[in-house]
């Protein structure tokens, strides 16, 4: 099992990395604000433009380090990872299962119904905490209706529907879960999120994105092949195939226990324009204090029956698809709540 290492995230936009020696070092104005050795870190995430010098680059490189480029908003821009840790012939078979439709559609309602189950599970444990809810107890049933109908599909484009069904019904009732007085969510939308609650929910989903990539890098799978999302240069498909199961778990969790434990507030939050909304940087370094934190908590696996840390969910399923993949599972034992 993989040691789980800290992602080192650097918040402020006019930071610009370098090297001396083996220790990766940050710096604001030509002024050294931070260092760390890099083999204590897994992998970097830095938000802004100042960029990195090439000697940092390839210290990363060298020590298996991803180094991924947000823009200041959280938008992806790239990521320098090093060579390829996985066989060639488990790359073959991603890659041939992924031109296979039954294989792939068969994949793809895994990772929906997942995403659903996990989904009904938030809503559930909402009923459970707080008391019978008329709108959300009928979301939940729909829900089943919808899990069980991701089955039936016979092509990928009929289980979009499906899965689009269940994410209408699930955000009909999101702002239920929201306690907080300040915190109004109206409807899910991104590029550019137009409330606090969606900015949230798009950078936490960032986040989460870059830790999948960075898992199926490691096992050995191609991050930008994908079962369920379409081939597109520069998306990485497979990782937002993975991440679907994580969503309410790791993300809409993450984001509701911020807004109801009042550790971010209106003022967290500024518009831009007309109709979009971006979050300060005190309030980009709350929610990453809160989700390495939540990285380091213990689960027991569903499927594998060890305790884990939560951070390492990403690759405990990374490596349970991998080893479907090559035959040595039945079928792949989705994330489930």
């Amino acid at each position: 099992m993989r040691k789980l290492l800290n992602t080192l995230y650097i918040t402020t936009p006019e930071a610009y990395l370098s090297k001396d020696g083996l220790n990766v070092v940050v710096s604001v104005k030509q002024e050294e604000v931070f260092r760390i050795p890099v083999v204590n870190i897994e992998g970097i995430v830095t938000f802004g433009y100042m960029g990195a010098s090439p000697g940092l680059m390839k210290l990363c490189s060298d020590n298996l380090v991803s180094l991924t480029f947000l823009s200041p908003n959280g938008q992806f821009i790239g990521r320098l990872q090093s060579g390829t840790k996985g066989n060639v012939l488990l790359r073959k078979k991603q890659y041939q299962i992924s031109d296979d439709e039954n294989m792939s559609l068969h994949l793809s309602q895994l990772f929906v119904a997942g995403k659903i189950h996990n989904y009904r599970s938030v809503l559930r444990r909402y009923i459970r905490d707080y008391g019978d809810d008329e709108d959300v107890d009928n979301v939940v049933r729909a829900m089943e209706c919808d899990k069980k109908n991701s089955f039936r599909t016979i092509n990928r484009d009929q289980l979009r529907g499906v899965e689009g069904d269940a994410a209408n019904n699930y955000f009909s009732v999101f702002n239920h879960l929201i306690l907080g007085k300040n915190f109004v969510f109206k409807e899910r939308n991104r590029r550019p999120p137009k409330d606090p609650v969606n900015a949230m929910l798009s950078f936490v989903y960032t986040l989460l994105a870059n830790e999948c990539a960075a898992a199926l890098e490691t096992v050995g799978l191609d991050p930008y092949v994908g079962f369920m999302h379409t081939l597109r240069p520069g998306r990485a498909s497979l990782a937002l195939d993975l991440m679907e199961e994580f969503r309410a778990y790791l993300g809409d969790r993450l984001v509701f226990t911020l807004i109801n434990r009042n550790q971010v507030s209106s003022k967290d939050f500024k518009n831009q324009g007309e109709e979009s909304v971006i979050m300060t940087d005190s309030c980009r370094k709350q929610i990453i204090t809160s989700w390495q934190s939540r990285k380091k908590e213990e689960i027991t696996h569903p499927y594998l029956k060890e305790k884990i840390p939560v951070g390492l969910l990403p690759y405990a399923q990374a490596m349970l698809l991998a080893r479907y993949l090559r035959g040595d599972l039945d079928d792949y034992p989705v994330f489930l709540i």
